[in-house]
């Protein structure tokens, strides 16, 4: 029986893991969860899954989830809780799926803590990819993917030797804007922008998912993952989403995982590693899809994905600035505060400061990370701002003529 802590148990990733535990209960046990404000999921997680401990936001939820759970469970909150949850005793593997900055001092702990992580919280390896890395083989612990392109990686990588890796190379389906022009991309509205082909997301991943800078972090988060030089990934486009990452050997040989769109099958990876144990889902059926189609991404009109090389290229420092610029830009996009044009115009202005006045920086603690994100967050909100008024001053000068 696998001993399970899950932060981030009512979001989408959190919710499908809880639906495999519940599929095989001789296998999976759950010990912890911590949720944000989701407080009737959540009771109802407790009542099915009888963990021992729960975390929540605020004390309003905790009162709130008391009222429905009664003493049947330790609740407790904000970053205490979430340290609580990530450092269970016991627990044998740590699903890490809160989405956002949030989730990486709890992850960071429960490595320390000599817990095995399951990783869908990508914004902790892009944040301080080399800082968690450091401690994963401090601690010898193993982090495991559950992202649907590093899972089928490391799937990939499985018995072969790091020294005859040639590249990797992670396919995306292009978003919801593959095909568009420009112009059209960069006015697309909310709900254009949030309605993804082939998967089904959060609202902040779809909008990265269409902007590729989800792809972007993805980049940055395989970097880390798998040891490997910025220059060793690539990225193709692939729209039927079969094909999940790829992996090219110095011979020659491309090694790829393929399944359909279904994020339980990473998840389950990730879960009964190193074993393989069955699962209730369609099975491929290659004659039916009929075709794998590929492309070269068109980074003229999705310029995030560069921002995430050229992060890469900068400081230690430089990711977590890149993925904080974004949190706030993406937050004013889904608020009708700006286009969706001024994504990756916001995210670049913000990522060019940072690498002007601190280029090369070396990450040793997360305090560090901790200050970049907030000058980040800071800097993009003062660039949201300076977008507002020369919108304001465009219109005012169109309509003086």
């Amino acid at each position: 029986m696998k001993r399970l802590s899950i932060l981030g148990s009512t979001g989408s990733v959190g919710t499908q893991t809880l639906a495999v535990v519940a599929q095989n209960p001789d296998t999976f046990c759950v010990e912890a969860l911590a949720a944000g404000r989701n407080i009737e999921l959540l009771a109802e997680q407790v009542k099915r899954f009888a963990p021992k401990l729960v975390s929540v936001r605020d004390e309003a939820g905790a009162r709130e989830l008391a009222g429905r759970v009664g003493d049947a469970v330790e609740i407790r909150v904000g970053d205490d809780g979430l340290h609580a949850v990530a450092t269970q005793d016991p627990c044998d593997l740590v699903v890490a799926a809160l989405v956002g900055a949030v989730g990486l001092a709890p992850t960071l702990a429960a490595i320390r803590a000599g817990r095995d992580v399951a990783l869908a919280n990508k914004e902790v390896m892009v944040m301080a990819g080399a800082l968690v890395l450091r401690e994963v083989k401090a601690h010898d612990v193993t982090l495991l993917p559950v992202d649907s392109e590093h899972s089928a990686i490391f799937q990939a990588l499985s018995g072969q030797r790091a020294e005859d890796v040639s590249r990797v190379i992670l396919t995306c389906s292009g978003g919801p804007f593959r095909g568009w022009d420009a112009s059209r991309i960069e006015n697309a509205s909310i709900e254009e922008a949030l309605n993804h082909p082939n998967w089904d997301m959060g609202s902040k991943i779809t909008i990265d998912s269409a902007s590729l800078m989800n792809k972007g972090l993805e980049v940055i988060e395989a970097r880390w993952l798998f040891d490997i030089e910025a220059s060793q990934i690539d990225v193709v486009v692939h729209p039927q989403s079969i094909v999940h990452s790829l992996v090219e050997f110095r011979d020659t040989s491309v090694i790829a995982q393929l399944g359909l769109p279904d994020m339980r099958v990473p998840i389950v990876v990730a879960l009964a590693h190193p074993e393989r144990i069955a699962l209730d889902t369609p099975r491929l059926d290659l004659a039916e899809i009929a075709r794998l189609d590929f492309e070269h991404p068109d980074r003229s009109k999705f310029p995030c994905l560069d921002l995430a090389y050229r992060a890469l290229e900068g400081s230690e420092e430089a990711p977590a600035v890149l993925n904080a610029a974004n949190e706030v830009s993406v937050a004013a996009f889904l608020e009708g505060a700006i286009p969706f044009g001024a994504i990756p115009a916001i995210n670049g202005s913000v990522l060019d400061a940072h690498l002007a006045a601190r280029g090369g920086v070396r990450v040793d603690d997360i305090d560090t990370i901790l200050a970049a994100d907030a000058w980040a967050r800071d800097s993009a909100r003062i660039a949201l701002e300076d977008h507002k008024q020369a919108k304001a001053q465009s219109a005012h000068d169109e309509g003086a003529v």
